[in-house]
């Protein structure tokens, strides 16, 4: 018995992808008129006719992704900006869900579920990676800026764009290489990772203090390094908040930047660019990053009913060096 054409054929056929396909049987915003017509012919020359039990089925759908994020972090308002872009194009409405210091990252993704949310999208979520795949097996999930085993994810190459940074600083000619670590945060470890390989690769010495994720943190570890009167060639911070901590306190402390000391950021959050701070910093594609994600949750909610026992995907966006006015070569 010849099986029943899926929306996978029509795509297939079409040359488009399936969320796409599903958006024109849906008669959904998100598609050209010529990319409806190629599906509709495509659909007609493979025989395709949408199932009624299907239809019947979406008609008790929410069409609405949940997304938590961390309240005060700006690369996650990039994120979040960028998800409510991808998720419209394909006919789905966000639902948002903050973790904050009075609101755990378990209560906000049990009010997204409890809101009826079809899938979940989680930015740099802290729980451990098993209780994450336990909630993948219970409801469609991509988590963003961390990788999960089990669990897909999209992400930055962190290895990379930490390896980039310091490239970028000794290529300046600078050779004391502080690094400020970002502790438990998404991302840390590989960050770590890749300056430690970049550092060992050029047979330099690794300095290596605590920072952290805000300005307050990376402002204590500035405090610190201008109390042991020995200041590095160049601090390379874990993300740009703490970059600018860091710089408030040195310029404060009469020590130029980038004349005494380069600083180097990471996110290319929207503070770096402005004039008066002119940060150099790696950027991460938020908008890729995001629609990957969305395309990534989509597919799984519109495939085939056995989706759930595809292969995790981990997609990997590479981070891109921003060279500004904070770092130069050393004068001393």
């Amino acid at each position: 018995m010849q099986r029943r054409p899926t929306l996978a054929d029509v795509a297939e056929r079409a040359g488009v992808s399936r969320a796409l396909v599903s958006i024109v049987m849906r008669e959904a915003a998100g598609a050209s008129e010529q990319t409806r017509e190629r599906v509709k012919r495509a659909a007609d020359d493979i025989g395709y006719r949408p199932d009624p039990r299907a239809r019947r089925l979406r008609q008790l759908r929410t069409n609405l992704l949940g997304l938590t994020f961390a309240a005060g972090q700006e690369f996650h308002a990039d994120l979040v900006d960028g998800v409510y872009v991808a998720a419209e194009a394909l006919g789905y409405d966000v639902v948002l869900s903050a973790v904050t210091p009075h609101r755990d990252e378990v209560r906000a993704v049990r009010t997204l579920v409890d809101d009826r949310c079809e899938g979940l999208l989680l930015i740099g979520p802290a729980q451990r990676a098993g209780r994450l795949a336990e909630l993948a097996d219970r409801v469609p999930l991509v988590v963003l800026a961390r990788r999960v085993r089990g669990v897909d994810a999209v992400r930055s190459d962190d290895v990379a764009g930490a390896r980039l940074g310091v490239e970028h600083l000794l290529g300046l000619g600078h050779r004391r290489i502080l690094f400020l670590d970002g502790g438990g945060a998404p991302g840390a470890v590989e960050r770590l990772r890749g300056y430690r390989r970049a550092m060992q690769h050029a047979g330099q010495p690794e300095l290596i203090r605590p920072g952290g994720l805000t300005e307050r943190e990376g402002a204590a570890a500035a405090s610190a390094i201008v109390a042991s009167g020995e200041w590095p060639d160049a601090v390379f911070a874990f993300n740009d908040r703490c970059a600018l901590g860091v710089m408030d306190v040195f310029i404060r402390s009469g020590i130029a930047v980038p004349q005494d000391v380069s600083v180097l950021g990471y996110d290319d959050s929207a503070l770096a660019g402005l004039a008066h701070i002119n940060l150099s910093t790696l950027r991460q594609d938020a908008a890729g990053l995001a629609a990957g994600a969305v395309q990534r949750l989509v597919g799984r909610l519109e495939g085939p009913a056995d989706g759930r026992d595809e292969r995790a995907a981990d997609l990997v966006r590479e981070p891109q060096l921003i060279a500004r006015q904070t770092t130069a070569p050393p004068t001393r």
